[in-house]
């Protein structure tokens, strides 16, 4: 008998992905005053429903408006991005969570 099933393997895969997405949206805001600095985003299309179905990789924001020093990054945009995937990944925590209070419930033979 398995402990972990493809649920939580896939739980997994979408904290990962969710993670990786913060980390590079994050450098993208610490470098806002980085002259010729161009956006990077995870190619979120291998996630269906907030689950990664597929390896995620690391691409340039697609139609990016250029400031005068040649930088990219949108600011507001970039903000939003972060609360939508910080709420996707507190989601994808949530599931992970509850599916291991079933398996503590179940170790317990039921006791609380």
């Amino acid at each position: 008998m398995k402990l972990f099933d493809s649920t939580f393997s896939t739980l997994e895969r979408a904290l990962d992905a969710r993670l990786q997405r913060q980390n590079v949206l994050s450098g993208n805001l610490a470098n806002v005053n980085t002259p010729g600095f161009k956006p990077k985003d995870v190619d979120v299309t291998g996630l269906v429903d907030g689950v990664q179905t597929e390896a995620s990789a690391v691409v340039d924001v697609p139609g990016a408006t250029e400031n005068i020093d040649g930088n990219q990054v949108d600011v507001d945009k970039t903000l939003v991005t972060l609360a939508e995937n910080a709420l996707q990944y507190g989601a994808a925590a949530k599931a992970a969570g509850k599916k291991l209070s079933i398996l503590r419930y179940v170790a317990s033979d039921g006791a609380a």
